[in-house]
């Protein structure tokens, strides 16, 4: 499997965070801070595709600081190729973004088989809701980049689709950076589909919450494709905690199964 594949996977778990909305999009949402885990293992893979297996786990939390949304994520995935053999994928993902989706800080830490493997920190801001804005790196190295008008964050896009759900929408389109890499922000096209089923009995209260199959297609702003350079998949509830995920990557997918999740205390602010 090419090294931009892999690259492409630590790009979409960091998006799994994102996992201005409009003045005409009423409805509160009440995000429920959560630590959740995720056994990740290989849905399907394509013949050509050189996926033999994968195993791994996936850490998330979204926690509340008052003035701001947190997000880490710890991820570590093992693929067994036909060639050249085992990869092991670990990536360390922390953020926070401001309650009002104007600022973001973002850090990233990846490794490819125990090497460091292209580590991503930054910031960005922007000029407002709907506005353009910039992104200051400093890993790889020193960089400034322009946000294009209605770029939002990764928690501001998960609020977004959120509410445009509970709004009865059906498709969302939104411009999205998160810093997982240098290659700007991109366009997240959003299909929400059929609503989950609640009612279930033994459940706690916070895991029996309306919800929606939602699936995300991510493209490069910079090249004009046909075909997404990934897709995410999940059951997202809409107190924000995701019952299920799934990771597209055309010749093979991960699933994500969601094996624990516990709430985190709210900040007294």
């Amino acid at each position: 499997m090419k090294h931009s594949r892999i690259a492409a996977m630590a790009a979409a778990l960091a998006l799994l965070a994102g996992l201005p909305a409009s003045a005409q999009v009423a409805p509160k949402i009440e995000v429920a801070p959560h630590r959740a885990v995720y056994q990740m293992t290989l849905a399907s893979a394509k013949s050509g595709s050189g996926v033999v297996s994968a195993k791994g786990a996936l850490a998330f939390e979204w926690g509340d600081s008052c003035d701001g949304w947190t997000v880490e994520q710890r991820y570590k995935l093992t693929l067994t190729l036909a060639q050249p053999g085992a990869v092991e994928i670990v990536t360390n993902y922390a953020t926070w973004e401001s309650k009002d989706g104007l600022d973001y800080r973002f850090n990233v830490r990846k490794t490819r088989n125990g090497k460091p493997d292209n580590d991503v920190s930054g910031q960005a801001r922007l000029d407002g809701p709907g506005k353009k804005g910039k992104a200051e790196f400093t890993l790889p190295e020193k960089l400034t980049m322009d946000l294009p008008a209605g770029t939002v964050f990764p928690t501001e896009h998960t609020l977004v689709l959120l509410k445009q759900a509970l709004a009865d929408k059906t498709v969302v389109s939104r411009k999205v950076f998160d810093g997982a890499t240098a290659d700007g922000a991109a366009e997240v096209n959003a299909l929400i589909g059929r609503k989950l089923g609640t009612g279930q009995a033994g459940v706690e209260p916070f895991m029996d919450r309306p919800g929606w199959y939602m699936r995300m297609a991510y493209f490069n702003l910079d090249r004009k494709a046909s075909e997404p350079d990934y897709e995410i998949g999940m059951e997202l509830q809409d107190n924000g905690i995701a019952r299920a995920i799934k990771l597209d990557y055309a010749d093979f997918s991960i699933r994500g199964t969601l094996e624990k999740v516990e709430l985190l205390p709210k900040p007294p602010c």
